[in-house]
């Protein structure tokens, strides 16, 4: 039976999740399928094994695309025995400006729709092999509870939580499990322009340490660290109004276009973010 870690599929592997994750199972002696938008980065990481590792482009929304990658992987390796949809990106957000509907429908795109087109492709092949196998999606603690000025993040990955939850359901007497990783603050690309405060800020590399350790001990509901799923559950038992008074004091996340935003790939440049609201705090 081969292991869980033997063939694997990872997107998103251009991050500072993803890069971490290719590393520690590159050394775990895996082979991996390098899914992402930047490819000196996926060169770079395809060099630490050039007989295991392949370097795929495709935007993980096409499903044309992904269903391209996964047949020439599965031509190369075969079914994969984990596939870990890492592929992600984040952004303020404001429904009182236009310009912002088109970043909430991209990070739907990638957060959301990018999970179910980077599963679909290998899951009637993973079904076959009659072994066990493990799908992996990459939600977030901002899935549990909308917060002020990152509705569209936020909405994205409580989808993928429901979706993923669907999918457990459906896969119960399958051989694949399905696990849902919802990281707090991590320190990468994507939190960098953040100005509010990050409590349990954690290392890229020990969150992919604690991931893989927790998916291979069967673990379907991760939080990195726990601790942050402490703290958000405690939070969730206050009133609403509470709560919501305590996030309306931190500073809002920066949007398409302003200081400290993370590029969205694929959003158009001709969609810059307005100036501030008069509700948003510098």
């Amino acid at each position: 039976m081969a292991s869980l870690f033997d063939n694997v599929v990872l997107t998103g592997a251009c991050g500072g999740l993803g890069q971490a994750l290719a590393r520690e199972l590159v050394d775990r002696g895996a082979r991996v399928a390098l899914v992402g938008m930047h490819a000196p980065t996926l060169e770079a990481l395809v060099a630490l094994a050039p007989q295991r590792c392949q370097a795929y482009t495709p935007d993980v929304s096409d499903t044309a695309a992904m269903q391209a990658m996964a047949g020439d992987w599965m031509g190369r390796f075969g079914a994969p025995t984990l596939v870990v949809a890492n592929a992600g990106v984040a952004g303020g957000f404001d429904t009182g400006e236009a310009s912002d509907l088109a970043v909430m429908r991209r990070m739907l795109e990638i957060n959301l729709l990018g999970v179910a087109t980077t599963f679909h492709p290998f899951l009637s092949a993973m079904r076959k092999r009659g072994e066990p196998a493990a799908l992996v999606g990459i939600a977030s603690v901002a899935g549990w509870r909308g917060m002020p000025g990152n509705g569209a993040y936020c909405g994205s990955k409580a989808g993928l939580i429901a979706y993923l939850q669907s999918l457990r359901a459906e896969l119960r007497t399958s051989p694949l499990t399905v696990h849902t990783v919802s990281p707090g603050y991590l320190r990468t690309a994507l939190t960098a322009g953040n100005r509010f405060a990050m409590p349990g800020l954690m290392e890229p590399e020990a969150a992919a340490r604690a991931l893989l350790r927790a998916v291979a001990s069967g673990h379907e509901h991760i939080v990195l660290p726990r601790r942050v799923g402490w703290l958000s559950r405690a939070l969730s038992c206050l009133p609403a109004r509470w709560h919501d008074a305590l996030l309306l004091r931190q500073p809002r996340k920066p949007r398409a276009g302003q200081p400290g935003a993370t590029p969205i790939p694929g959003l158009s440049a001709a969609t810059p973010a307005q100036p501030a609201s008069p509700t948003e705090r510098p």
